[in-house]
């Protein structure tokens, strides 16, 4: 699992390391970095989808909250049993029906 986990956040961390540095125009000297890339790196994609380039940036954000949060279901159905044993746990370290309510 943790495999999957580093090869799903590697390329987050790239893009949005990329996406940060180059909106607020921190090159380093890399024109890859630049504003002006990252502007026509936009208008480019809003071309191809038919999409003001302005809402690029938060359907890529949306699609990898959808990512993580399938990423975490599928974590959780593998854990099922650990999960519930530690439900159960805390429900019965809480919740015990044997202890009276103080006063």
């Amino acid at each position: 699992m943790r495999y999957l986990f580093a090869l799903w956040v590697a390329p987050l961390a790239l893009f949005w390391g990329w996406f940060f540095l180059s909106l607020n125009d921190i090159n380093f000297g890399y024109v890859m970095l630049s504003r002006q890339l990252h502007d026509l790196v936009f208008q480019l994609y809003g071309q191809m989808l038919g999409v003001d380039p302005a809402v690029i940036p938060g359907m890529v954000a949306k699609a990898c909250v959808l990512d993580g949060l399938l990423l975490m279901a599928f974590w959780a159905f593998r854990r099922r049993r650990a999960i519930a044993g530690w439900i159960r746990t805390m429900r019965e370290r809480y919740f015990d029906q044997a202890s009276t309510p103080s006063v």
